[in-house]
């Protein structure tokens, strides 16, 4: 299956018939008929997506998104709100319960499935760092500290330059972001150039006709942008253009001439999953650091050595090329611990390191191998 959906409407048409649009698309789907079903089958079941209709019979689908979002067993999980037709005040309601999107009713197919498929992406994430923040703490560790509240950066691209600052004029005091405007035609000088964002705005007409597209795939395939969110700005007449940016790898889509309030909302869901993400590889490389390196002297530890060590010998039988091993110890090392203790041991053993950092080429391996052994 491509994913777990949840389900909650208390009309049963309702979830049959969203059932079977979803199971076309090979999900696996469970139902809810009220609120209170809603939120005991997302505590047992932990989908990878909830989808709540308006109105679940006890509750409101808001109240119970907003139940969801306050509970740490179903924060992560994404939330999308079935909302009536041509009704603004329910679309700003949803988001600020906390839901991750908004679904107008009636239901197409295609952007539905489309929206199902950009939901899923933002949950592996979310579902990610949960896993790591859970294994931290059951080894012991203290809950890796969430620093994504601090203020990102927005970068606005707009069809024309008037464009982008009525975008900006709107947002002024409803996000506390640093805003800036780009042109299409200079985006990636800009970005080979160090000036990165956390967000990109673009709309789809922006440099022309598929121009915004184009930013898509670019802004994906670079390293320093590939983990930026995207939100993508359309008319009702780029609608299929507009799905096809979710596909390319955009986050969310804003309908062209949409309550400023909606805006920044979707900007604020969307500033944090990309911190989200960023503590992610923070995490990640931090565990990698953690798990190679010896805490006291920094050098590579044995983990770390021996399938290192393995592999140069490997590729030195392939190649016929020879390398060089010296395993080396502090000789008398346990008469230093005795008669000055272990901080001075420690010491020693940090001084030992630096030393042969400084005397060994980039290139090479330099690890404490165990105690007072360095190879």
């Amino acid at each position: 299956m491509a994913g777990r959906i949840l389900i909650a409407d208390n009309v049963p048409t309702n979830r049959i018939i969203l059932k079977v649009k979803l199971a076309s698309a090979f999900y696996d789907v469970i139902q809810a008929p009220t609120g209170q079903d809603a939120l005991a089958t997302a505590r047992e079941t932990r989908p990878n997506l909830i989808i709540l209709d308006g109105d679940l019979g006890d509750m409101t689908g808001y109240a119970a998104c907003a139940a969801l979002k306050t509970d740490p067993l179903t924060a992560h999980i994404p939330v999308a709100i079935i909302t009536p037709a041509q009704n603004p005040e329910a679309k700003i309601a949803a988001l600020k319960a906390g839901a991750d999107e908004f679904l107008s009713k009636p239901l197409d197919e295609l952007t539905l499935t489309a929206r199902v498929r950009a939901l899923m992406r933002a949950s592996a994430t979310s579902e990610e760092l949960r896993r790591r923040n859970e294994t931290a703490h059951a080894l012991g560790f203290s809950e890796t500290a969430r620093h994504y509240e601090s203020p990102g950066k927005i970068a606005l691209i707009g069809s024309s330059s008037e464009e982008a600052m009525t975008w900006r004029a709107g947002l002024r005091g409803m996000v506390h972001d640093t805003i800036a405007i780009e042109r299409a035609d200079h985006l990636l000088e800009s970005i080979y150039h160090g000036d990165i964002a956390d967000l990109y705005v673009i709309s789809a007409q922006a440099g022309g006709s598929s121009e915004g597209l184009r930013l898509i795939s670019d802004l994906r395939a670079r390293e320093a942008t590939r983990s930026a969110g995207i939100v993508v700005v359309h008319g009702q007449q780029d609608r299929r253009e507009a799905l096809m940016a979710l596909d390319l790898g955009a986050n969310d889509l804003i309908t062209r001439g949409a309550d400023p309030e909606e805006m920044a909302l979707r900007l604020r869901t969307q500033m944090r999953r990309k911190k989200e993400a960023d503590l992610l590889k923070l995490t990640l490389d931090e565990g990698l650091r953690l798990a190679t390196r010896d805490e006291l002297t920094g050098l590579y530890n044995r983990h770390y050595a021996v399938p290192h060590l393995d592999k140069i010998a490997r590729e030195a039988r392939g190649t016929g090329q020879h390398f060089a091993l010296m395993l080396i110890d502090i000789d008398r090392f346990k008469s230093v611990n005795d008669s000055y203790g272990h901080a001075t041991g420690d010491a020693v053993l940090v001084v030992v390191a630096n030393r042969l950092r400084d005397n060994l080429r980039g290139m090479d391996l330099l690890a404490r191998f165990g105690g007072e052994e360095f190879l």
